[in-house]
């Protein structure tokens, strides 16, 4: 895949140009939150993407609205997605925001051709869709109005405390289809946050999200991820990010543990050399078979976060999964004076 075929008609993209003048519209903003950052707004030709069948994801079909991501996490597995469109995986990654404009257009189009059944469409599992670009391009609401209109389920997952900005929007939506809120919290160490994970709202900022949209009604689970082997995998450690979770009001916790795919992986273990060098060594042996850490690994981290999460009242579930909001029971035909109007209520 390269950048012509993301353009409406990639008749217009030059060949010899990583991007088409005609098909392609590059933005620079001087403001301090997008300083050093660029914008190529693109007319995308598709917005509903499948899965691939090897895919460890529950789910089969995303909607993604940007490429790159300026919360610039050095782990980020979705790096390598930049060298499709020859884009820098390193810098480029966290500077060079691709934006499909025309995505919630695209999608209503996508919800109401007669071949499409409804599936479940998971979002925010490429790139942050509430990254910061969101604030100015303004596509999720667009996006959720879509899927709501057409009942369609959906699931989000972020770091990014703008989703409540669309509270409204996602309360209407939980009134007749499944929605699924998970918010993405790894650790509550400030110091390894700032620097693996420069470009998001902080810890307490993000369970802050998962709090109100509790208490507005909005069941919130929170994906305890990743779990950085030997920086944030001590009992301490874990157990201080799995009380902060419980006391967010969480409905579940979920860890997953550092995976480094490539792309992603060249640009951590560069880090890791710059800010834990003592560490290179055991990474290259823990994940010496892969992108993965070892199932035994695994298996400790999942055992100790879960003991943990029952301890404080919370159970364990995959991230992401949807939930329905359920339909208030009728009332008994003597009960009504007169003819009334039930509201759906969010549980």
């Amino acid at each position: 895949m390269r950048w012509d075929q993301l353009a409406e008609n990639s008749a217009r993209a030059r060949d010899a140009a990583l991007f088409g003048a005609d098909a392609v519209t590059t933005r620079t903003f001087d403001t301090p939150e997008f300083r050093g950052v660029t914008f190529h707004e693109i007319r995308a030709k598709s917005i509903v993407n499948r899965v691939p069948g090897a895919s460890r994801m529950p789910f089969e079909w995303t909607v993604n609205p940007y490429r790159g991501c300026t919360h610039a996490c050095v782990y980020c597995f979705a790096r390598k997605t930049h060298s499709y469109l020859d884009l820098d995986t390193g810098l480029g990654f966290d500077s060079q925001i691709v934006v499909k404009v025309n995505a919630p257009e695209l999608l209503r189009r996508h919800l109401a051709s007669p071949r499409w059944r409804g599936e479940h469409i998971a979002m925010g599992t490429n790139v942050d869709c509430y990254q910061r670009a969101e604030g100015r391009y303004r596509l999720m609401p667009g996006i959720i109005s879509a899927l709501h209109d057409h009942a369609n389920p959906f699931s989000i997952l972020t770091k990014g405390t703008l989703i409540l900005r669309d509270l409204d929007l996602l309360r209407r939506a939980s009134e007749v289809t499944e929605v699924g809120i998970s918010v993405s919290v790894g650790f509550t160490d400030h110091e390894l946050w700032r620097t693996v994970e420069p470009g998001t709202p902080a810890p307490e900022r993000r369970l802050d999200v998962v709090r109100t949209l509790t208490g507005h009604g909005i069941g919130c689970g929170v994906l305890m991820a990743p779990v950085i082997p030997f920086l944030s995998d001590n009992p301490a450690q874990l157990r201080a990010t799995v009380r902060a979770i419980a006391a967010s009001g969480a409905t579940s916790v979920t860890p997953l543990v550092l995976h480094l795919r490539p792309g992603a992986r060249e640009w951590f273990m560069a880090w890791l050399e710059r800010n834990h060098p003592h560490l290179v060594r055991r990474y290259e042996r823990l994940y010496a078979e892969g992108a993965y850490a070892p199932k035994w690994y695994q298996r400790r981290i999942t055992g100790q976060v879960h003991a943990l999460a029952q301890e404080y009242g919370m159970g364990p579930t995959r991230a992401g999964l949807p939930r329905r909001i359920p339909s208030p029971e009728p009332e008994a035909p003597e009960r009504r004076a007169e003819p009334t109007v039930t509201q759906l209520t969010l549980l």
